[in-house]
């Protein structure tokens, strides 16, 4: 299981609530509740790498991305408002390499608990 840090204004709404279980549930490798909070037409852009449309090409990713152990997660801050949100942090693997994430989201919904889509920027860094 993946140490988890998160900043102290990262829960005092609903959807934030939820968008911090989402990157948890990354973290740990819980595809059920991944699979769960998107949309059959989820759209994932991974700038710079690959975009991933649909439910079940977004499953597959998911089942590669298992091979990456993730040691270390740490939200900075998580910001909503209205259909959107984004989360930013640092991620640890286990095989030492570290990156800066920012997530943005589009929520399928006002209530928030739905991705419609997600754009992913991730860059390696060196602390």
């Amino acid at each position: 299981m993946a140490k988890v840090t998160i900043g102290e204004d990262c829960g005092n709404s609903s959807k934030k609530t939820f968008l911090k279980q989402l990157n948890i549930a990354f973290a740990e490798n819980d595809t059920a509740f991944i699979i769960n909070s998107v949309s059959e037409d989820i759209s994932w852009n991974i700038i710079g790498d690959k975009h991933i449309q649909g439910k079940k090409d977004f499953v597959e990713a998911l089942e590669q991305m298992k091979n990456y152990i993730m040691n270390e997660l740490t939200i900075s801050s998580i910001i909503t408002h209205g259909r959107e949100g984004a989360v930013n942090g640092l991620i640890k693997m286990e095989d030492g390499r570290k990156y800066a994430f920012c997530d943005v989201y589009e929520f399928s919904g006002a209530k928030g608990s739905c991705v419609k889509s997600m754009i992913s920027y991730v860059i390696e860094v060196e602390e």
